[in-house]
């Protein structure tokens, strides 16, 4: 909270002056959504890593990230920008139902189909947000700004909506020892009582909720879901009970020190552009990883 292009003192958090405003009401909730943004992006990822047992995957893969900026797109181009968290979140969640919809196949749904359905719906989505953003005249800059992800407008009433992310994060640790189970195959976890149909539904909507509100707070952040799961299960292993934790963590200091770089020597540029500079090759590096293995 001290760093930025003007250092102030900590201890100015209860100063009425200046310094003061800038550490409580700007950058201390950015601070707080930051970590608990990151810490919802990781935690999806593990899950989504988990379930599909592919340490590519992350939050977005199922459409999830698209649906809710088709959302926000649609806020800023109709409702000038009211309700934004509301209607960006209402689209993610509705892409992750469409998407688990469309997978499903006599009360089962196979990993395989789930993945495509995804991709699928993604590009209609990103379809109709193009087609938004041609037609948008003067709010253009205003959704650019927003899809590149970042924590510029973050306010107190941004934070209190994170405050649901602890609720999900913990919902999800619930059945780290089911996804422990699950990744020794479909059939072992069946037989050792795990219900997997089950477990992927609520894995898929509790990861999709915690992108939702991520993306209602802070816009489309790529990466983070998809390099902290990786490297964490490097250092501390593929236990997930170990693994959700660690994840959190690494996330919300990723994203924090992501977004203080952004403000302190980029000229507030959009963390997404941060993220999707260290994250884009760490992608490439995984998947010459596995085309070598």
């Amino acid at each position: 909270m001290a760093i930025g292009p003007t250092n102030v003192s900590i201890a100015s958090l209860f100063s009425p002056e200046t310094a003061g405003m800038i550490v409580r009401d700007v950058r201390l909730p950015r601070v707080i959504a930051a970590a608990l943004v990151g810490c919802a992006l990781a935690v999806a990822g593990t899950a989504m890593q988990g379930l599909f047992k592919n340490s590519m995957a992350d939050p977005y893969i199922i459409g999830t990230s698209t649906g809710g900026s088709l959302g926000a797109t649609l806020s800023i181009v109709f409702l000038a920008g009211a309700g934004l968290p509301v209607l960006a979140f209402a689209g993610a969640a509705i892409t992750t139902f469409a998407v688990y919809t469309i997978a499903r196949q006599g009360g089962k749904i196979p990993v395989e189909t789930l993945l495509l359905s995804g991709v699928a719906l993604s590009m209609l989505l990103s379809a109709f947000l193009s087609f938004l953003m041609y037609t948008s005249g003067r709010s253009l800059h205003q959704i650019m700004f927003w899809l590149m992800g970042g924590f510029w407008n973050v306010a107190w009433d941004d934070v209190f909506i994170a405050i649901l992310i602890p609720i999900g994060c913990v919902a999800i640790y619930l059945y780290a020892r089911d996804i422990n189970i699950i990744s020794l195959g479909e059939e072992d976890a069946i037989h050792l009582g795990v219900n997997v149909e089950r477990l992927k539904r609520i894995l898929l909507f509790a990861s999709a909720s915690l992108t939702g509100i991520a993306v209602s707070i802070a816009g489309a952040i790529g990466f983070i879901g998809l390099i902290t799961p990786h490297v964490m299960r490097l250092i501390v292993g593929p236990d997930h009970r170990i693994l959700f934790p660690a994840a959190a963590l690494a996330g919300g200091i990723l994203l924090v020190w992501s977004d203080t770089l952004a403000r302190t020597f980029a000229n507030d540029m959009p963390v997404g552009i941060i993220t999707a500079c260290f994250g884009a090759p760490f992608f490439i590096y995984l998947l010459r990883s596995r085309m070598r293995a």
